[in-house]
This record gives structure tokens, sequence and C-alpha cells, in this order.
């Protein structure tokens, strides 16, 4: 038996599908549920952040228009991460599969 034939007889494959498990359409409910929680509290923490940013502005206090733009930026990345994140998820795993 050769090398090339002996990689096929362990040879294994899988297909993700979350609906081939009890439960599959509730977690992916969950989920959706969850990205839109997190989304709202992404716009809440801009808000808050955006007007801590303009008092701080607008009062000459470095230390809260500094930390209202910081807020901006990080709730602006944290949107910007909830909505990739399926696409980075497939992007990984379809890479992960062309391993071999």
């Amino acid at each position: 038996m050769n090398l090339a034939s002996s990689r096929l007889v362990g040879a294994v494959g899988a297909r993700p599908d979350p609906g081939q498990l009890p439960g599959g359409e509730v977690l992916q409910n969950l989920t959706n549920g969850v990205m839109g929680w997190a989304l709202i509290l992404a716009l809440v923490a801009m808000v808050v952040s955006a007007v801590a940013w303009a008092l701080g502005s607008n009062s000459n206090n470095y230390q809260y228009s500094v930390a209202g733009r910081r807020g901006v930026m990080i709730a602006g990345l944290a949107a910007l991460l909830i909505g990739a994140a399926p696409a980075i998820i497939n992007f990984f795993f379809d890479t992960g599969t062309t391993v071999s």
C-alpha cells in the first residue's frame, strides 16, 4: 500500500449544518437576537460618547473630550465587527477547508 492510498483510508469530512441537530434554529435565532442587542448597545455607547465628546470640547475639559472621542471610535469599531462577524468567521472557515 502506497502513501497516497493510506491517506484516503482515514479520510473524514465535515459540512456544518445547524439544522441537523435539535435546537439549531433556536440557536440561530438566539445569535440573531444577541447581535441585535449588541448593535443597540453600540448605538447607545456611541450616543453617550458623542455627548461626552461635545460637552468636553465645549467646556474645555480635555479628559472628557478624549474619552468621548475614544468611545465613539470604539463603538463604531464594535458595530463594524458585529456586522462583519459572520463574514469573518466564514472567511476563516473557507480558508481552513482549503488546507490539505
